[in-house]
C-alpha cells in the first residue's frame, strides 16, 4: 500500500474539506498520513509515495505566508520526481495563486498526478468530483 503525505493548511475549513475528501477518495487504497506544514520538511521527503499539497489563496493570491511558503520553499528542492497533487480554495481573485504554485512545481521537477483542484470557497460537487480523480490519479 502506498503512503501519502498531506500536508495542507486551512483559515476557513474549505481547504481542510478538500482534504477530506481526498483522504476519503484514499481510504483503503493508501496509507494516508495527514501532517502539519509547520512540522514537515525536507528530511520527511524520503519518508512517502506521493504528497498531496493543499493551501488556499491568501492576501495578494500567494500561498500563506507565515507557515506554509517557508515550508514548501524549504522542500521545493526535493520534489525531483515526486508525485504530487495540488489543491486549495479561494474567496477572490482567479486562480493566479494555483497558476504560480503549479508552475514552481514542475520547474522543480515534480509530477504532477493531475491537474490542481481549486474551489470557490467550499467544495462544490464539481470540485469534489476532481478531488476524487485526483486522489485516484496520484497513486495510480
Amino acid at each position: 500500500m502506498k503512503k501519502v503525505a498531506m500536508v495542507y493548511f486551512s483559515a476557513t475549513g474549505n481547504t481542510e474539506a478538500m482534504a477530506r475528501i481526498i483522504e476519503d477518495a484514499l481510504s483503503g487504497k493508501a496509507e494516508v498520513t495527514v501532517i502539519d506544514p509547520a512540522v514537515f520538511g525536507p528530511s520527511d521527503m524520503d519518508s512517502y509515495d506521493a504528497y498531496a499539497f493543499g493551501c488556499p489563496a491568501m492576501g495578494a493570491e500567494v500561498l500563506e505566508e507565515d507557515t506554509y511558503e517557508p515550508m514548501f520553499a524549504s522542500i521545493e528542492g526535493s520534489l525531483q520526481g515526486r508525485r504530487i497533487i495540488l489543491f486549495g480554495s479561494y474567496g477572490w481573485g482567479d486562480g493566479e495563486w494555483m497558476r504560480n504554485w503549479e508552475e514552481r512545481c514542475r520547474l522543480s521537477g515534480a509530477v504532477l498526478a493531475a491537474d490542481p483542484v481549486i474551489a470557490a470557497e467550499a467544495p462544490d460537487d464539481d470540485a469534489a468530483a476532481a478531488l476524487k480523480e485526483a486522489a485516484d490519479a496520484l497513486i495510480a
